[in-house]
């Protein structure tokens, strides 16, 4: 069965504006996105959607259009393996691939499942399991009393993790926050912290510790990802597990020159980076060095349920990033991912990635198409 023909509905949404307060821009308002296509000679269509929280796509979408869709058409289905082979050769002189080869890579395994009538979930070995999640915001709050708040609000609706993202609080507001919360929330949340890359060593070895005072189960992405000799230092000075990255410029061969250097406690992946394919890879590399891969938010509908897929597929992962508002990032498919009564998540169990289209909603949005 081969790829016959490539399809991208370029859409336009609205989110409004969502405030980030730290060194990053706002999110949200409107932007540009994309639903993608593949059509085989036996009819059978494969999807994933281009962008991520409310992010404009436009630099994604002519990639994959441009650069990406000679390659794929033609090509026979099963070779995901020699188009990930493929991935660093395209990128020629820095081009930033991988972003839009990763949904080509969804919606080819949306094919294979389709193709026999199973879910990625069952091509990949997985369990039909509950999955555990955390609760996480951008950062929004000036003040600690906010994010303590945002913790006892969480706590009420039943989430039993929360990651913060302290953004750009003071080293001192930020333990106040360590320890405030943990204090609302006793034994009954798991809790991470999250600070974008933001500190200094000095500042991540201050707050590291509140952390481990404050049995955190990990600190993400304390200092810029070059930073080899203060990543090195907090791991071997701080109790609490470092975890990198998820910058984009971190791959898989990052990841692996992390874990082989013994830089960190645990490693970061998402298929919005790295598709299914270079998930499982990354998932299979920190399990034979005893380290969790924690999955990160992939950005929309389609690719956070392809994350689903291979969180039921491993064992060195403790939770799905379940981050909110959820609009910022949710849309175009009929019914959007569930907590159930158990706090917990249910794997879609039809074919392929499990999910359906909305049409209707695409077709409203739609702007042109590119086939």
């Amino acid at each position: 069965m081969r790829i016959e023909k490539i399809q991208i509905d370029v859409i336009e949404r609205d989110t409004g504006p969502l405030n980030v307060k730290d060194e990053r821009s706002d999110i949200g308002g409107k932007t540009t996105q994309a639903v993608l296509r593949l059509i085989t000679d036996e009819g059978i269509e494969g999807n994933a959607f281009v962008g991520d929280q409310a992010t404009s796509s436009e630099d994604r979408i002519k990639i994959i259009n441009d650069v990406l869709k000679p390659k794929v058409l033609g090509m026979d289905t099963n070779h995901r393996e020699w188009l990930w082979s493929e991935v660093d050769n395209l990128s020629g002189h820095g081009l930033p691939i991988y972003s839009s080869w990763a949904p080509v890579d969804v919606a080819l395994w949306d094919i294979a499942g389709k193709e026999v009538g199973k879910s990625i979930s069952s091509l990949l070995g997985g369990r039909d399991k509950e999955i555990n999640l955390y609760a996480t915001y951008p950062p929004r709050h000036n003040d600690p009393i906010g994010f303590i708040k945002e913790a006892e609000e969480l706590l009420e609706e039943g989430y039993s993790a929360y990651k913060i993202h302290p953004g750009n609080l003071s080293v001192q507001d930020t333990i106040l926050v360590v320890e405030g919360v943990r204090k609302v929330v006793g034994d009954k949340m798991e809790l991470m912290l999250d600070r974008n890359h933001g500190y200094s060593v000095s500042e991540a070895l201050k707050v590291g510790k509140a952390l481990d005072s404050n049995n955190y189960y990990w600190f993400e992405d304390p200092l810029i990802a070059s930073d080899i000799r203060g990543i090195k230092r907090l791991h071997e000075t701080l109790d609490t597990p470092i975890n990198m990255s998820d910058s984009a410029t971190f791959l898989i061969k990052e990841a692996a020159n992390f874990l082989s250097s013994n830089l960190v406690g645990m490693i970061r992946g998402t298929t919005r980076k790295l598709g299914i394919t270079g998930l499982i890879k990354l998932s299979a590399m920190a399990d034979a060095f005893n380290i969790n891969c924690e999955i990160g938010l992939a950005g929309n509908s389609i690719m956070n349920i392809a994350n689903l897929h291979v969180i039921s597929s491993v064992s060195n992962n403790s939770f799905y990033e379940y981050w909110r508002p959820e609009h910022i990032h949710q849309w175009g498919i009929e019914k959007e991912i569930k907590i159930n009564q158990n706090g917990k998540l249910n794997l879609p169990k039809n074919p392929g990635l499990g999910i359906d289209l909305d049409e209707d909603w695409i077709s409203f949005h739609k702007i042109h198409v590119l086939d």
